[in-house]
């Protein structure tokens, strides 16, 4: 089983190679643990935030590109039963092209609210230098704070983890409950 253990060994030995890759897989506590290497020497923190804002990045990328190009393979019917209506498609492309930003900015900052708001976006069609453009709002802040967090206790990295889980998990049952509210008082209004 792959732990935070072996991920602080395989970026402490090939350094800001290896850390790239893992900064596109998973964000946080990658860029908590990298940031604690870097308080010790083993990488530079300047090298450590740029990697990770690029990660980051990246990441985002291919998870709006899975949204774009993802249902396309579905045939019609799947689409429609995965409630990928043309009708609800012609909602979420209003929304994005409205709201994008917000939404995106929410989505980065909640965490746990930020796959389906990616992927969400990519089904919009949203204009894709828009996209990076909010991202990239959201990620340059959001990797300061874990970068923050790593270089001044990151020795903790193993706690930090489960608090960046549990605070991740209460903030998407919040989500689901505001959305399962707004549901229900739309649906009993019409």
């Amino acid at each position: 089983m792959f732990t935070l253990d072996h991920a602080l060994q395989l970026i402490q030995s090939h350094g800001l190679w290896l850390l790239a890759p893992f900064a596109v897989i998973e964000g946080p506590i990658v860029t908590v643990i990298a940031a604690y290497l870097a308080r010790l020497g083993y990488m530079s923190l300047p090298g450590v935030y740029l990697v990770c804002v690029l990660g980051d990045l990246i990441g985002d990328a291919l998870y709006y590109a899975i949204g774009r190009f993802g249902p396309a393979i579905l045939n019609d019917r799947w689409q429609a039963r995965l409630g990928m209506t043309a009708a609800r498609k012609l909602t979420l492309g209003e929304h994005f092209a409205d709201k994008g930003g917000r939404t995106l900015l929410f989505g980065k900052w909640t965490h746990s609210a930020g796959l389906p708001i990616m992927f969400a976006s990519g089904m919009a069609r949203m204009n894709f230098t828009q996209y990076m453009w909010y991202n990239l709002i959201g990620t340059i802040p959001k990797s300061a704070v874990f970068v923050a967090l790593g270089y001044f206790i990151g020795d903790a990295y193993a706690s930090i983890d489960t608090y960046i889980y549990r605070i991740s998990l209460l903030l998407l049952v919040v989500v689901l409950a505001v959305g399962f509210w707004f549901f229900r008082n739309r649906r009993q209004k019409s």
